[in-house]
Parts: structure tokens; sequence; C-alpha cells
């Protein structure tokens, strides 16, 4: 899945009216992220930034933080640049996070990348490939060329699940990693199509020979690439990324805060359920 930096998101917080012309301002939601990087430089104070450029010093925007104290936190500093990695807790209005609690040390680590199974039933005996002589590399590689080139493809991914099986198996160790991982007579190949499934499947038999999974897509991956590619004018200021989940079928827009109403106006445009806001910033219950 391909990430893609976009630009803008509307305030949450409005003035609602009340009779005599008063207004009063909207009771401050609370919010909370694990583990984001706050990042002051010699052209800005504290902010929150979700992204950040790998350089030294590390470069990265967005928005203010305001009761920030770096005396109170372990930070690393470069060329007059600070920063470090924490959890923060604060009330959100729109273009600033104002901390109502001290920062504290991130919580969270790296997410670990999922694992993508297969949507059909394994076959009786267990998956195995059909045509051994067409369970390899270089049959994989021609066969995701083709697919490249092929209409109505929703999606394509390997499920590796068989490493699940393997004794003390380490994905982080590169000498396993390379023994097991790259196996393509162990492995699923998943494609998903949109329309009429039928010779779907002996045209991907064409090339290759190993265990195969074919099911239905409602939409083209190329028609979630297009909406992704369409939000860069439609998510606000504070948009974070936007990547497409070819299992899920969604275009995964990462916001600093999921706002309801912008993904009421994105369901009523894309359909429900097909963009969907991921906030970095959590309501805290």
């Amino acid at each position: 899945m391909r990430s893609l930096p976009l630009l803008a998101l509307p305030a949450l917080l409005a003035l609602t009216a009340c009779g005599g012309g008063d207004t009063t301002a909207a009771e401050p939601v609370t919010y909370a992220a694990d583990s984001v990087t706050v990042l002051e430089s010699p052209e800005h104070g504290p902010q929150l930034c979700s992204t950040v450029a790998e350089s030294l010093p590390p470069q990265c925007g967005g928005p203010d933080v305001v009761g920030w104290d770096w005396s109170k936190v372990r930070h690393e500093s470069h060329g007059g640049t600070t920063w470090g990695q924490y959890r923060v807790v604060g009330t959100w209005d729109g273009a600033k996070l104002t901390l109502t609690e001290p920062p504290g040390p991130a919580t969270s680590g790296q997410k670990e990348e999922p694992r993508f199974g297969s949507p059909c039933p394994a076959p009786e005996g267990g998956w195995r490939p059909v045509d051994p002589a067409k369970a390899t590399q270089a049959a994989l590689e021609t066969t995701q060329q083709r697919l490249n080139e092929a209409d109505g493809v929703g999606g394509v991914w390997l499920d590796q699940s068989y490493l699940d099986a393997i004794p003390g198996y380490d994905e982080s160790d590169p000498d396993m990693a390379q023994k097991y991982a790259n196996d393509p007579t162990k492995l699923v190949l998943n494609v998903k199509f949109t329309g009429d499934l039928a010779g779907r499947e002996a045209w991907i038999r064409q090339t290759w020979g190993g265990a195969l999974c074919v099911s239905q897509a409602r939409r083209s991956e190329k028609e979630l690439r297009e909406i992704q590619e369409s939000l860069s004018g439609e998510l606000g200021p504070h948009a974070v990324s936007a990547s497409v989940d070819i299992v899920k079928e969604q275009v995964v827009a990462g916001v600093l805060v999921a706002d309801e109403e912008l993904q009421r106006r994105l369901d009523d445009k894309y359909g429900e359920g097909v963009v969907r806001l991921d906030g970095v910033l959590k309501p805290v219950r």
C-alpha cells in the first residue's frame, strides 16, 4: 500500500447559537496520541508531527503544541532543533493542541505489518502447487506483470501464512527470511477481480502453477487509486497521508483528528466505507 502526502482538514469545533443571540463554545474534547513526534526548530515552536523527514536534524511541521516544556521531558537536540517521541493528551480546537496533562514516553512501538490471508477456503489437503514446474519465482514475476496490465484487477497479494507453522520463525532474522519467506511453492497468490470471474483462474493458470485464490472485488484497484489521488483537496490542512487497502477495498486517509462531518461527506461522495478516516489523535473515553 502506497502512502501519499496530502493537504487540508476543516476545523472541528464550532460555536452553537443560543436564544437571544448568545453563543456558547462547544465543550472541548480531550484527545490522546500514543506515539507522536514533537519538534521545535529555529523556524517554529513545539509542533506535533505525525510524519518526520529522516535527516539530521529531523524536519517536520504540524499544529502548535501549547504548554510544552522541554525541561520536563527527555529529548534530543541538534543544530538548534529539539525533538522527541511522546504520548500527548490535550484539547484540540482545530488548529492547535493544548496540553491538559504532562507528556509521557511513547507507549506504542512500530506497528507490525499485517500478513494478508486468503478469502478462499483451503482446498482438501491444504494449499499446494497444481503445476510445480510453474510454481517458480520467474513464473510469479511473469504472472504479476500480466496482472499489472489486466483490466478489472481489484488487488494482488501473497498469502505467506505458511510461515506461522515454521517453528521458531523470526521475520526479523534476514537469514530465516531469505530461507523461508520467498518460497513460491508454499505461498498463495491472491487476485481479486471486478465483474464476472469466469475464465479468470484459467487465464492466470497459463503462467502460474502455484497455489491460487481468485475472489470477487467490488471496486478495481485503479478506481481506489484515483480516489486516493482526488483526496488532496478534501481533507483539510491537517491531513497526513492516504493509502489503499486492497483487501478491505478502502482508501485509508490519515488525519490528525477524524472529523465525523468530514466522514459523512466522504461517504456521500464515494460511498459508505470507501474512504476511512484514521485519526492520529484519538478521543479519550
